[in-house]
């Protein structure tokens, strides 16, 4: 997992030229321009989709996904994620390889994910978004997919 700014996105460029993509792409666009939908990058190995969505008061189903890295970013709003080792999950509860996503039982702890903070999610990530800091809130989020 990597959890930083916007500031810091040249220090992972190295690591793929997919997730380099996806990061420069956080750093150099105007989300005030940017319509909710999806957008592919580079095909379907690097998409994004923006969307409007209310934070929720828990997520007790932290996710994993085995063929993509998921970058997530605030655009509008804060909201808190649960993360973890996935290899610290106790149990599977469900699993839709079709659309690359699993869900976990297990303990996780929350980052606040706001301002210019990005969080880059691995495989062996299990992570439990849109959790509200405080009350339910609207919020606006960038959502990048990376094909491993």
């Amino acid at each position: 997992m990597i959890y930083d700014t916007l500031d810091h996105v040249d220090t992972y460029r190295g690591i793929s030229s997919r997730l380099a993509l996806g990061l420069d792409y956080l750093r150099n666009t105007d989300f005030s321009q940017v319509k909710d939908g999806e957008y592919e990058l580079d095909g379907r190995d690097v998409s994004v989709r923006i969307s409007r969505y209310t934070t929720k008061e828990e997520n007790l189903t932290p996710e994993a996904h085995r063929d993509y890295i998921d970058i997530q970013f605030l655009i509008e709003g804060a909201e808190l994620i649960g993360v973890a080792p996935l290899s610290e999950m106790t149990e599977e509860v469900d699993g839709r390889p079709e659309g690359d996503i699993w869900f976990y039982h297990g303990p996780a702890k929350e980052l606040l994910l706001s301002g210019k903070s990005f969080m880059v999610f691995f495989p062996q990530d299990a992570h439990a978004p849109c959790i509200a800091p405080e009350a339910p809130a609207p919020a606006r989020k960038c959502l990048i997919k990376v094909k491993i």
